[in-house]
């Protein structure tokens, strides 16, 4: 009896202390490591992928891969072969318009040979939809609710009954979401074993070929408990990262999801991408605390093929130079895993990829139908500045109040992203004494850099000008011996429209000895063979801050122009010209 009484005393305890029983948990969580950028190759063909991992993405230092979903799925023609005809399953078959099996595990060998992981767009909430017709690419026959190759029939599919469709229609009510229908799609019923062991079965044949992961689709239309019941049994421990859209009261969180693998942030690009496009920037060092997830488990992104096309995006490859800069930050500053977009064109959101007359995919080609903004430099090369800096907080914060801003990452990087007029200023970072190509607008040649190359002196500092909607990028893989040009010093001309007397010449004079350091007595003399300008040059350093004015000087008077010292950056380039009028 006292040995019993024991038992229930520590059972009391115990439940007091550890609280009521919990599901078991799902494997531990996976990460995508030190190189964690991925790249969204939305609707590539396998074979494009494999060639692009060898001559582009190991290079680049490119962490993954994610690639439209592999298995069976609809044809529409009628539709002219829309995108989302990818997202329609008929099988768990590896043939889709983008190549059959064998395709698709040499494509998973070739880019890991190349160092670059593969994650699956992942399709387990549904099959295909009532309204679709014909057979699978692999040729397989289906109807809605039947779909025979799976095989799958009525039984295995939610009907929930309220919307005469069995569509969505409240979008406050949970138990809609996650047992109606998304758009006429067959909602598979997860809870169920059969199910289940379907779905577990066509994950672990990917793994099998060496997938590294999954973007699990439309997840918050699945319940938290059956994702980790499929998790819990894949084999290895692949990164999940899953898409929960964050919606309104009664909608399933995304804070719901963290538990069980990464969850995509949807508020960063409508954070950063409006920061970008309007150019208010100086907020976006409180970015961490206007995001719903903690970057840990946050998958971060501008614009992924949703929102390019739905109109939620704020920014996308059309937007040229502001969507450039704002994928670069994404690079540069430490929350979440980055996934960046890689596109085809498109006026048409229903559009399908480039393709042949029977809806198979074209081999990609980005001069033609492909954005490919993923090898633009300013995201192919913060690809190396995001590795550079890995585990490094954000240091040396500056901004002027609105669209320009700087920061470094620990003493490994510091980037510069200026949405304003010309920002020519010395900035103060952590980086170690050394010389710096800029990889955001050059690339790293053995011990040379194609464009401007910064030198960092002792104290952390170097001077640059950024120019109107620019941005400049350095981090400790990239430091060389100097600039492409090989100039040290600066042929820098001085162009000054002012007019003056008989007697009266212009002269330069600055804080430089060759300017003859503000002394009146000398100065760089300047020509008037083309009056009303005034011209001169002068050889001045290389990347070098320089302090000028001009001066009139008849005989032995001395007359300033009004204001303060004008300032300069000399750059890398061999020559310079600066133009200016005289100040009254």
């Amino acid at each position: 009896m006292r040995k019993l009484m024991s038992a229930v005393l520590a059972a009391v305890l115990a439940a007091l202390v550890l609280g009521p029983p919990r599901q078991a948990a799902a494997k531990p969580d996976a990460n995508p490591g030190p190189r964690d950028v991925i790249v969204h190759l939305f609707e590539w063909p396998w074979a494009s992928i494999a060639s692009e991992c060898t001559n582009v993405l190991g290079p680049k230092g490119f962490g993954g891969v994610q690639v439209s979903p592999p298995q069976e799925h609809v044809v529409l023609p009628g539709a002219g072969y829309p995108w989302w005809q990818d997202y329609q399953p008929v099988s768990y078959q590896l043939v889709t318009r983008r190549g059959d099996r064998a395709a698709f595990a040499n494509m998973v060998s070739t880019c890991h040979a190349a160092g670059v992981k593969i994650y699956v767009d992942a399709v387990i909430n549904h099959m295909a939809g009532g309204a679709s017709t014909g057979n699978g690419t692999a040729g397989s026959s289906y109807s809605h609710y039947s779909y025979p190759a799976v095989p799958f029939g009525t039984n295995d599919f939610h009907h929930c009954g309220r919307n005469g469709n069995d569509d969505i229609a409240n979008w406050g009510d949970r138990w809609e979401i996650q047992n109606c229908e998304l758009v006429d799609l067959s909602d598979l019923k997860t809870e169920a074993e059969y199910v289940r062991g379907k779905l577990v079965a066509y994950l672990n044949d990917l793994i099998s070929l060496g997938v590294d992961g999954f973007r699990v689709d439309a997840a918050k239309h699945v319940p938290v408990a059956d994702l980790q019941n499929i998790y819990s049994r894949l084999n290895d421990t692949p990164y999940v990262f899953q898409e929960t859209i964050e919606g309104g009261a009664g909608e399933p969180s995304p804070t719901e999801y963290t538990g069980i693998g990464d969850v995509t942030e949807f508020r960063y690009g409508d954070v950063v991408g409006t920061a970008f496009r309007d150019g208010n920037l100086a907020n976006l060092n409180n970015l961490p605390s206007q995001m719903l997830l903690a970057g840990g488990d946050a998958v971060a992104f501008i614009d992924n093929h949703d929102t390019q096309r739905n109109g939620r995006a704020k920014l996308t490859y059309k937007d040229g130079t502001n969507y450039a800069l704002s994928e670069a930050f994404l690079l540069a500053y430490p929350y979440g895993t980055p996934a960046v977009m890689s596109s085809f064109t498109f006026s048409n959101p229903e559009a399908g990829p480039p393709a042949t007359s029977n809806g198979t995919t074209t081999a990609v080609n980005c001069s033609s139908g492909w954005a490919c903004e993923h090898r633009w430099r300013t995201t192919a090369n913060l690809v190396g500045f995001r590795t550079a800096a890995h585990g490094t907080g954000v240091t040396n914060w500056w901004s002027n109040g609105g669209n320009q801003i700087a920061f470094g990452r620990g003493s490994n990087a510091y980037a510069v992203f200026n949405r304003g007029g010309s920002l020519s200023r010395t900035f103060s970072t952590s980086l170690p004494a050394g010389t710096y190509c800029d990889v955001a607008n050059g690339d790293v040649n053995g011990q040379t850099c194609t464009g401007t190359a910064y030198t960092v002196n002792a104290s952390g500092q170097f001077t640059a000008t950024v120019p109107a909607n620019g941005m400049l990028a350095l981090h400790i893989n990239a430091r060389t011996t100097g600039g492409g040009n090989g100039c040290t010093t600066v042929a820098v001309t001085f162009a000054a429209n002012a007019t003056t007397v008989w007697g009266e010449n212009v002269f330069v004079l600055g804080n430089r000895a060759e300017l003859s350091n503000w002394n009146t007595s000398g100065g760089l003399a300047l020509s008037s063979a083309t009056y009303p300008v005034w011209r001169g040059t002068v050889n001045l350093p290389a990347n070098t801050a320089v302090e000028y004015k001009y001066v009139k000087k008849n005989g032995s008077v001395v007359a300033w122009e009004s204001g303060g010292n004008r300032t300069l950056n000399t750059g890398t380039a061999c020559t310079l010209t600066v133009n200016d009028s005289w100040r009254n």
